[in-house]
């Protein structure tokens, strides 16, 4: 028998449980944060050893000896990020946690990919979201901007990453192509580096393998996001032939960087706060202008965060960085990577489909999608079957609706189109029970909570996945009538789809619930049906019954939307190299719609007016963000003031900063210089304040409010002038509560600010208490 990574991953992390003794059983792997260094950025390798050795000596002050010390740690973080992560008792742990030199002491978590594993580039050219302006399309345009991403690292024979045509490696690059242990990894002058950090993961589930030493990418999600964020021009890419057009990147000629971080789950975890620290801390050296970041676990205070801490250290040496919000929507308060610093990205679908349309015994037909190459014979109709319907006598309704392993009897499914309902398994495995039971073809019909929101996947027999009341309706049907027939027909791609984007229903929301006066996500992103490039090493399902292989995949999550807004960080930092990371973020953000394809406010997939606990300022314009008019610009002592507000005491924000750092007096959170504004328990009125800097040509700027219901909006002054680039201006926005017409729900309305070129446009959110 044939075991996955996964099941020996798994194997191993139970025996490596129950062979410990009750001596150690308090022992964990725990993230000893210290903040920053003192030493320069152009630290010498005594200058690192020195740092390593003082991390011993701490904790061997602590453990009883330098060897213990030693026995015990196995990151030291010595270039940007101070710190080290340790196997050790927790009454230790919080020993240490008490000590004033700390930051924090968290536990080496566990976090998760964010895609909806079949799964529950910018795309194709002709996706109705490649930027088009000509200044994008230079031949040679952003070869100096490098984006690194922090994934499941890089499968580097993919064409997206061949170096053809480039010119030599930018002198600012450090990296290095770890492939020490891996002789057929290769890096090139487009792939410039690629490291792997398994430690963390390594302290969870125990010893690994010579295969764990590589950045090599095995399961294809670290390659589908580099290449969506920075992938070469490849013409006729496809998946078994549909959709077929040019393949590109974000920033199709930047340099790129994989940082394996991932690995395969374990309880549901895949990458590791001890490893995704080591990856910022070794990232921020290299030399990357971007950083990528599809992962992410349950919201928590910034300190506790690995993602959060990387983050700041990196902004801090003006690298931008993007994460995604998560796959748990459409429950409010969901979403996740929530720091002010970093660019938060929900996902959202785009105007692609492709179709694979069910046709009833009745006639009627709905429209669904599907990548299955498997097709059902011309146009001959074939018994139809629910899976509930279908199940073995000892199999609970419940699994068999959901076609769940062990649950259908294939003398009641053979021959037969099986009707599957969506939640809990895969998608794709849904298919394969069917496909082994005898189904010559799989309806997959959502359920209410997933609504409109259908996901074109590679399924191994004719299938097509429906909405949930065109799933009703075939229900609807089976029980009317004796004899249920249905055809699929064979899938076909479908250009100029409406309404689109709406947004996802797996997209996780607001309110931030670590901040709620700081609206997360920031921006929407295309995240639904996205084909990139992909590994070889496994089929486009990720199932151990899947022998295809394919050079492309289509894939979705707001791990798929987050190298979007990565691939168009990374030209924006080519054309405007000065801008800060907040003000590349202001541009994507301000520059952003709220409008679907049909000029209609943007829905969520249930097709109910969405809002921007869903897509925050909207979704993202690449070529609107390129010219933006105004930015709203944050320094690092903006964050420092941010976190003061927070509670943080001096001694903590000065160790963390390396500079000496006081609170100057109270500071509120909503005059917090970002590009939307959040007022989560307005009483009675409040006076926020914004400066805009301008980073166009001179001009004069007029505000228009659109009004929160039950909110009264004044802006003060109503017109801003500029003569110059660079210009700053400050203007207060007052919103006052009318009680008459106040709700106690979230309302949402908008500022603008336009010259009547440029639309700078901020969401107001603001909820009466």
């Amino acid at each position: 028998m044939r075991l996955s990574n996964a099941t020996l991953c798994l194997v191993t992390f139970i025996v490596f449980s129950l062979l410990q003794t009750p001596a150690f059983a308090a022992e964990r792997s725990y993230v000893v944060y210290l903040g920053g260094h003192s030493h320069g950025i152009e630290s010498s390798s005594v200058d690192l050893n020195a740092v390593t050795e003082s991390h011993y000596d701490f904790l061997g002050s602590f453990l009883g000896s330098h060897e213990h010390a030693r026995e015990a740690m196995f990151y030291s973080y010595t270039r940007h990020i101070n710190g080290f992560a340790a196997n050790l008792d927790d009454e230790v742990a919080a020993e240490i946690a008490r000590h004033p030199k700390v930051v924090s002491v968290f536990l080496n978590k566990g976090r998760k990919l964010h895609t909806t594993r079949s799964w529950e580039f910018l795309g194709l050219e002709h996706n109705g979201f490649v930027a088009s302006n000509s200044i994008w399309n230079k031949t040679r345009y952003g070869e100096d901007t490098i984006i690194g991403n922090l994934d499941t690292g890089v499968w580097p024979e993919s064409k997206s990453f061949s170096d053809d045509g480039y010119g030599p490696i930018p002198s600012k690059w450090k990296g290095i192509c770890q492939n020490h242990k891996d002789a057929g990894f290769h890096c090139n002058r487009k792939l410039i580096g690629a490291r792997y950090f398994n430690k963390g993961y390594s302290a969870t589930v125990g010893k690994l393998n010579s295969s764990f030493d590589t950045p090599r990418d095995k399961e294809g999600h670290g390659t589908h996001t580099l290449s969506t964020a920075g992938g070469n021009m490849v013409a006729k890419a496809s998946v078994f032939g549909f959709g077929k057009g040019t393949a590109k990147g974000g920033s199709p000629r930047a340099r790129v960087a994989a940082y394996k971080v991932c690995w395969p789950p374990v309880l549901g975890n895949e990458c590791f706060d001890a490893d995704i620290l080591a990856a910022f801390d070794v990232a921020i050296h290299d030399g990357v202008d971007v950083l990528s970041v599809s992962l992410g676990g349950e919201p928590t205070v910034f300190f506790n965060d690995s993602v959060a801490i990387g983050s700041f250290h990196a902004i801090k040496h003006g690298i931008v960085v993007v994460c995604s919000a998560g796959n748990s929507g459409p429950a409010d308060g969901t979403v996740s990577n929530v720091a002010p610093w970093q660019i938060t990205v929900g996902a959202s679908t785009m105007d692609r489909e492709f179709s694979s349309i069910v046709v009833l015994g009745n006639n009627i037909r709905f429209k669904g999608q599907s990548l299955s190459a498997k097709v059902l014979p011309g146009k001959k109709f074939f018994p139809l079957i629910s899976a509930a319907d279908a199940k073995l006598a000892n199999a609970s309704i419940v699994n068999a609706t959901l076609c769940q392993a062990g649950a259908l009897d294939p003398k009641k499914v053979t021959g037969k189109i099986l009707v599957c309902l969506r939640g809990q398994n895969a998608r794709v495995d849904k298919g394969q029970q069917a496909n082994q039971a005898g189904a010559v073809g799989m309806i997959l019909a959502n359920n209410i909570l997933t609504g409109n929101e259908i996901i074109a996947d590679a399924h191994l027999l004719p299938a097509s996945h429906i909405n949930y009341t065109d799933g009703l309706a075939v229900f609807a049907y089976i029980n009317s009538t004796k004899r249920p027939m249905a055809r699929i027909t064979p899938v076909i791609t479908q250009i100029g789809t409406k309404p689109a984007p709406f947004m996802a229903a797996f997209s996780s929301k607001g309110p931030n619930t670590i901040t709620p006066e700081i609206l997360k996500p920031d921006i929407t992103a295309p995240g639904v049906s996205v084909i990139a490039a992909y590994t070889e090493a496994e089929g486009p399902t990720n199932e151990d019954f899947d022998k295809r292989r394919v050079k492309f995949n289509s894939v979705s999550g707001t791990s798929m939307s987050c190298p979007h807004v990565s691939g168009i960080a990374g030209l924006l930092r080519s054309l405007h190299p000065n801008w800060s990371p907040a003000a590349i973020k202001s541009a994507i953000m301000t520059s952003a719609t709220t409008l679907d394809n049909s000029h209609e406010p943007i829905l969520n997939a249930s097709y109910i007016k969405a809002g921007p606990f869903s897509y925050g300022a909207g979704h993202v314009q690449p070529n609107h963000a390129m010219d933006p008019g105004l930015v709203y610009d944050l320094t690092t002592m903006d964050y420092l003031n941010f976190l003061c507000t927070l509670g943080y005491n001096e001694t903590l924000i000065s160790v963390f900063s390396l500079k000496p750092y006081k609170c100057h007096g109270s500071i509120n959170l909503a005059n917090f210089n970002y590009p939307s504004i959040t007022i989560p328990k307005l009483v009675r009125s409040i006076t926020v304040t914004r400066t805009v800097k301008n980073v166009g040509s001179p001009g004069t700027y007029r505000a228009q409010v659109r009004k929160p219901i039950g909110i009264s909006v004044y802006v003060k002054p109503k017109k801003l002038k500029f003569k110059k680039v660079g210009e700053e201006k400050t203007f207060k926005v007052t919103l006052k509560v009318n009680k008459a017409d106040a709700v106690k729900e979230y309302v949402y309305g908008q500022l603008i600010w336009s010259d009547r070129v440029h639309y700078v446009r901020s969401p107001i959110v603001v909820k009466a208490a």
